[in-house]
């Protein structure tokens, strides 16, 4: 729209709008017919109540003073006596600017002052108690009218830094949720190539020594290599899913304990010898914290093969009689080996993030009496519904 336009350009223009059709209205007088009982219309009063309009033009910037500007010319006008106005217009304007924009003490100085200088003004005109009403009925309806403007305007503010505020915070939860998500396909990416190239690693070495002393042993560690590699690209793809957001059908389910007696098969593959017990009843275990403990397993495992000599690991799963906390240790007998630059280090602080991620604890160091490498997790169990385990 024409007028909606005109007010986003500005409070200047608003003002100049504003003074413009208080000019219109005070013109009316000097236009329409006139009886011969009336006072005329002179070129000098109308000079005289236009000058009591062009005040409007500096009532935003200056509403007390456009006020007083405009009252000093009113009073100017009554000696002229030229057609009177149905309304104070550039007044009432005035008064409410003063509510609506104006500090504390140009309100009170325009209540304190105002009262007293209408009443003047009546007692100066016809000085009836009619007028007397009216003239302070206008001027408080004015004064209110811009009250009321002005608690509008703040409560307009006030929803409108709420709801910056609030976008703030949803955008800086959306990043630091985005950060989180980063970090954990980047551990889960880690975790994954991590493993499957260990094993093939591993394997590859070994595969040349047997292949002609021991054929099918060397088979063997060829398909392992083939197997890891397509379970490492079997990932790959399910974690690429969840980038470009695929539907979940089309993705593969997360790892479950039920997966770590697949995970030491595949790792005794290397002719490690790898053992897996659990100590206690198994209890149902949230979907998350169960990918957490097979992660945090496949870590430990992948660290034995590209760091230890060891020839034995055990892994146990400890669970408590009551609720409380599943321990699962990870122990080899080798000798932890990394040589300068051998790895970043991001498995182990993986690790211990997850860990985080669900209130428990992780710690890594050298096994029992010194012996070896023992990595061991802590984590609270929280019984789930059997709907959240499978999912």
């Amino acid at each position: 729209m024409p007028f909606a336009r005109f007010r986003t350009a500005g409070p200047w223009a608003v003002d100049v709008l504003i003074a413009a059709v208080v000019q219109a209205a005070v013109t009316i007088p000097f236009v329409v017919p006139r009886g011969p009982d009336v006072p005329p219309a002179t070129w000098p009063s109308y000079a005289m109540t236009t000058l009591g309009v062009l005040p409007l033009l500096w009532r935003g910037r200056a509403p007390l003073t456009s006020l007083l500007s405009i009252t000093a010319a009113g009073f100017a006008y009554l000696p002229m006596d030229g057609p009177g106005q149905p309304l104070p217009y550039a007044g009432l304007a005035a008064v409410f600017t003063v509510a609506e924009r104006g500090g504390l003490w140009e309100r009170r100085v325009t209540v304190w002052l105002g009262l007293p200088v209408v009443a003047f003004a009546v007692a100066l005109r016809t000085n009836t108690a009619r007028e007397y009403l009216f003239s302070f009925f206008l001027f408080g309806m004015g004064y209110a009218l811009g009250m009321l403007a002005r608690t509008r305007r703040a409560y307009t503010e006030a929803v409108e830094a709420r709801a910056a505020e609030l976008e703030r915070t949803r955008r800086m939860e959306t990043e630091r949720a985005a950060e989180r998500e980063r970090a954990r396909i980047a551990r889960e990416m880690h975790d994954v190539l991590s493993h499957a190239v260990s094993l093939m690693v591993v394997q590859a070495e070994a595969g040349p020594l047997v292949v002609r002393s021991d054929p099918e042993r060397a088979e063997a560690a060829f398909d392992a290599i083939a197997g890891a590699g397509r379970d490492a690209m079997v990932q790959l793809r399910r974690m690429l899913g969840v980038l470009k957001d695929e539907p979940a059908a089309t993705r593969r389910p997360q790892p479950t304990l039920d997966g770590l007696d697949s995970l030491v098969d595949e790792v005794r593959r290397t002719g490690l010898q790898v053992f897996l017990r659990t100590e206690g009843q198994p209890q149902a275990l949230a979907a998350d914290a169960q990918v957490t403990v097979y992660r945090v397993v496949q870590e430990a495992l992948t660290n034995v093969l590209k760091h230890a000599d060891a020839r034995r690991v055990d892994v146990r799963l400890d669970w408590p009689a009551h609720d409380g906390r599943l321990v699962v240790t990870v122990e080899n007998d080798g000798t932890h080996v990394r040589s300068p630059g051998a790895g970043s280090g991001q498995g182990l602080i993986g690790i211990r993030e997850r860990a985080a991620a669900h209130g428990g604890s992780a710690s890594c160091g050298p096994g029992p009496d010194g012996q070896g490498y023992r990595v061991a997790l802590e984590l609270p169990v929280v019984v789930s519904s059997p709907a959240e385990v499978e999912r």
